[in-house]
């Protein structure tokens, strides 16, 4: 299963052959993009859904005084709105942190999904659900948690997805990020953030470098942020798990 979004669906629910063949069909629209460019800018015409099929890729707004916040990020297998063809144009931007390969599927094709595949619709509605709640635990981070609780969340919500869609190597994942991203992400200053990633490190907590992190305790990184991985909705992937356990047993 070499697309990333049927590896995400699979977290929800088994797909046939059928619907992974019209998914892969209506993916083959691909363009790449090199690192921090916009695949897409505010007041541009939406044309379709994004799809990232590699690399690392952001939503973000601009004021008009140039301050940026980051309000999600996309890892492989993530759709930026599945909806966002019924809009006219796009009232923000996604921009590729680094190189990113990025499909387009057309409004046709999205309805043609969805006209002919129920049990691929729920899926796809499962993810718009999925991300509408990480949209809201962001919400409580930058709202209710401290800048250490902030970081250490994300990191482990991130080590989550990229899990769930076969990208993670054990405790470490992709996070080319710098400081001054993670600040716009974080609504924290960038001398807040090296503080912060510092007392991480510290605490023997994390190891970031060279675009990868490591977190060296799970456990301890999800107690310290009040981290519930609940809200990404892995309940069938887990359940999987546990069957090819009892079966192997």
């Amino acid at each position: 299963m070499n697309n990333p979004l049927l590896r995400k669906l699979a977290n929800f629910t088994h797909l046939s052959d059928d619907e992974c063949s019209a998914v892969n069909q209506c993916c083959n629209d691909a363009s790449e993009f090199a690192a921090r460019e916009d695949v897409i800018s505010q007041g541009d015409r939406t044309g379709g859904v994004k799809l990232l099929l590699e690399g690392f890729a952001c939503r973000y707004k601009v004021l008009e005084d140039g301050r940026r916040q980051i309000v999600a990020y996309f890892v492989p297998g993530d759709l930026c709105d599945l909806r966002v063809f019924i809009l006219k144009r796009m009232d923000h931007s996604i921009g590729a942190v680094i190189a990113s390969k990025v499909a387009t599927i057309s409004p046709e094709n999205v309805l043609q999904l969805t006209n002919r595949y129920p049990n691929l619709t729920r899926a796809l509605w499962w993810a718009t659900l999925v991300e509408e709640a990480i949209a809201r635990e962001w919400i409580v981070n930058v709202g209710q948690r401290s800048a250490l609780e902030r970081m250490a969340h994300l990191f482990c919500e991130l080590l989550y997805r990229f899990r769930a869609v076969d990208l993670n190597h054990g405790n470490s994942c992709t996070l080319p990020l710098t400081q001054v991203e993670l600040a716009e992400t974080l609504g924290l200053s960038s001398v807040h953030v090296n503080r912060t990633l510092q007392e991480l490190r510290r605490q023997n907590l994390i190891t970031l470098e060279g675009g990868t992190l490591t977190i060296q305790d799970l456990e301890a990184l999800k107690e310290l942020s009040f981290f519930n991985p609940d809200y990404l909705h892995l309940d069938y992937s887990s359940e999987k798990a546990r069957q090819v356990e009892r079966e192997a047993n």
